[in-house]
């Protein structure tokens, strides 16, 4: 069985009559990085509240680390370092008194808090303005100085809302390429986001919430595999007298089920292949096309971007 450092059976939260968080059941394996994705006012942000013990939840169980996050609230919080989606009110402090600060809140002796504060600067690379005011920090080094406070403690798991919302595409880059750092150190990644691309470079997880209801979850392999259960091939052709070659080369070839005759792009003919083999197979396609003397000019399997996965989930076809 897959070792899940976060898990999610039921989970409820309401507030009065509003229902904020719908039954939701999380797996998020351990050492992944897992994008919790979903439109603003989805939920994510009070899930996170109750995975850091901010937020009780009405009715459900919730476990980090194998810990409840009820019973066991302040093992839980030894276990994660959490970055909530507003900086805070430490404006008034330097960047090495602002993690020496939180260091002290975990505590972590005096006579270490030195050398941690000084390779935390390091990892995030912030060594070089470790004496200026929090306050003169653009917001881009303020999310890295805030992830460098969840580490204080050597959390296994970061739970992070929105690390990269509000920044210029040069620091979601540079936020992206941290995290994907920590991941290799050993770190669990979970965090919210609405940005599409901030998963698909770099999750290896990803879960969908709508409405507060998570209407698609799992690695990225098998939701491309659900919303993608066919391989589309589209091969562009010399001329339109190939077509027919084509469907009568590929009507008795495993796995093809279906040959379909796209619009002429560039005045050449071109022509999708729905195909649901392997590798293997698509190798083998391609070589019996060239073996049937057909004039190809191109050969290409179509990928379904994020966006679309989303698109096509959000619209109810995967349930």
């Amino acid at each position: 069985m897959t070792d899940l450092i976060i898990q999610t059976q039921d989970l409820v939260k309401r507030f009065g009559k509003f229902t904020a968080v719908n039954g939701i059941s999380l797996a998020v394996p351990r050492g992944a990085i897992y994008g919790f994705v979903g439109p603003n006012g989805a939920g994510k942000t009070t899930t996170m509240r109750i995975l850091t013990t901010l937020t009780r939840q009405t009715s459900g169980e919730a476990w980090v680390n194998g810990l409840s996050t009820l019973q066991d609230a302040r093992e839980v919080r030894r276990a994660i370092g959490y970055m909530p989606d507003e900086f805070g009110v430490y404006d008034d402090m330097r960047v090495w008194e602002y993690l020496d600060f939180f260091a002290a809140c975990y505590d972590i002796p005096e006579g270490e808090r030195r050398k941690l504060i000084e390779d935390l600067l390091e990892l995030v690379d912030l060594a070089h303005r470790r004496d200026d005011m929090v306050d003169k920090l653009s917001k881009g080094l303020k999310q890295r100085l805030s992830l460098a406070r969840t580490l204080c403690h050597d959390p296994a798991v970061l739970i992070l809302d929105e690390p990269a919302s509000g920044l210029d595409p040069r620091a979601r880059v540079e936020i992206r390429e941290l995290l994907v750092e920590l991941a290799k150190m050993g770190k669990t990644i979970f965090f919210s986001t609405h940005i599409l691309a901030d998963v698909s470079e770099i999750c290896t997880h990803i879960g969908i919430l709508e409405a507060g209801e998570v209407i698609a979850q799992g690695s990225m392999e098998e939701m491309r595999a659900k919303l993608q259960p066919h391989r589309e091939i589209t091969v562009t052709l010399k001329d339109q007298d190939a077509v027919e070659a084509i469907k009568s080369t590929v009507s008795n070839i495993p796995h093809v089920v279906g040959v379909t005759e796209l619009e002429p792009k560039g005045g050449r003919a071109r022509v999708r292949i729905d195909f649901t083999g392997d590798d293997e197979g698509v190798s083998q396609l391609n070589q019996a096309l060239y073996g049937a003397g057909i004039a190809i000019l191109g050969f290409s399997e179509e990928t379904r971007d994020l966006e679309a996965m989303f698109m096509r989930v959000t619209k109810g076809i995967v349930t």
